[in-house]
């Protein structure tokens, strides 16, 4: 790595192992919180970061920090983080396994520095190495906002730019893995009302007819092979269900918020008309749904990543995740080679003992400008 950006401090003094652009920019990143819908003080943090180190950038007005440069590449990441404290410091990897954090995840070489911190590895750390990337190589890089709540970000980003020739999509591969697909998302809210009668009555009640409707999704989709691997299955999921007596006592309501993520084999079309298929009352309000991805590994974006991998001394892994991700939305909108990279161990997303080794983050900002400079 080169000297750009060793003069950028924001926040004062840094622990000794933050010796370099990137390991400045994650200590700084990290240590300001930035929770979806709060993410402007990282996002200058960003501007500042590209602006000290000669290129031009600015925050748009969803909230999105744009850089844009040579279009080669996009290096793409979220600025937000899920909520949750979790003390900023650097610390040795443990010697000992009975040290490892509440998730029990052993990652670093014992006694290398490690960054513990909310975003560390969702997804501060591939935003980092992006940045000081796009710095290096002259390629073209968006921060978006809003990843963790409905992309709101990523939606305006492919709304307001042409297709680049290629994506870089940033979330936690490890440094020597790429991923290649995600699951779709489509998410809907049940709702019913019924009469209010006694408890003892046979009829079923608008919450009856909830799980009711519930059940029979979850059965519409269960795989007839049950060693269908999680990746190609529809998996169902209710996440809050709200019910009872309206105020007036007149009625029975019930609201379920629900669901389902979509294997690139099928559609969101054909998973939504299955789920309303198993409707015999009530309704459900649908939202924008995310389709699924699946990227070639014969692409020459996908090439570069496993030439420059090999070239760290890495061994390369495809990876296919089961969550979503904005590459989804990228996909849909863009007609481009793209992979998702970063640094850190997914296992650790959204985890309180979520932390980075420094060493990873180094490697993934070199893999990264090599694969940049291929495009170039």
């Amino acid at each position: 790595m080169d000297d750009a950006g060793t003069d950028v401090v924001a926040g004062g003094g840094y622990p000794e192992a933050c010796d370099t652009p990137a390991r400045k920019l994650l200590y700084d990143l990290v240590s300001i919180p930035s929770p979806s819908g709060e993410e402007s003080a990282a996002a200058e943090r960003l501007v500042d970061f590209f602006e000290a180190n000669g290129r031009e950038a600015w925050i748009d007005e969803v909230g999105n920090v744009r850089a844009p440069a040579n279009d080669a590449v996009l290096l793409t990441s979220h600025v937000d983080t899920v909520p949750g404290d979790i003390p900023v410091e650097v610390r040795p990897a443990p010697e000992d396994v009975d040290e490892l954090g509440a998730t029990d995840v052993e990652v670093g070489e014992p006694g290398e520095p490690v960054l513990w911190g909310r975003g560390s590895v969702d997804a501060t750390g591939p935003l980092v190495s992006m940045a000081v990337a796009a710095v290096e190589t002259g390629v073209s890089f968006a921060g978006v906002v809003g990843e963790e709540t409905g992309s709101r970000g990523a939606r305006h980003l492919v709304d307001d730019r042409n297709a680049p020739d290629a994506v870089v999509n940033g979330e936690p591969s490890g440094w020597d893995g790429i991923t290649l697909g995600y699951r779709g998302f489509l998410a809907g809210t049940y709702v019913n009302t019924s009469e209010s009668g006694h408890s003892s009555r046979p009829e079923p009640n608008a919450i009856q007819h909830a799980i009711d409707w519930w059940h029979g999704v979850e059965e519409a989709f269960t795989p007839t092979d049950p060693e269908t691997p999680v990746f190609e299955q529809v998996t169902t999921k209710p996440v809050s269900m709200d019910g009872g007596l309206t105020d007036d006592g007149l009625a029975v309501e019930a609201a379920m918020d629900v669901q389902l993520r979509v294997p690139p084999a099928r559609t969101v079309d054909e998973v939504h008309e299955l789920a309303e298929a198993e409707l015999s009352t009530g309704s459900v309000h649908w939202k924008e749904p995310i389709p699924p991805v699946m990227e070639s590994p014969r692409t020459d974006l996908a090439r570069a990543f496993r030439v420059a991998i090999r070239g760290a001394g890495g061994d390369v892994r495809l990876l296919r995740k089961t969550g979503t991700s904005d590459m989804n939305l990228f996909a849909a909108a863009w007609d481009c080679p793209m992979v998702t990279y970063g640094p850190g161990n997914s296992e650790l997303d959204h985890a309180p003992d979520e932390r980075l080794p420094l060493s990873e983050l180094d490697r993934a900002t070199t893999v990264l400008a090599d694969v940049c400079r291929d495009r170039l």
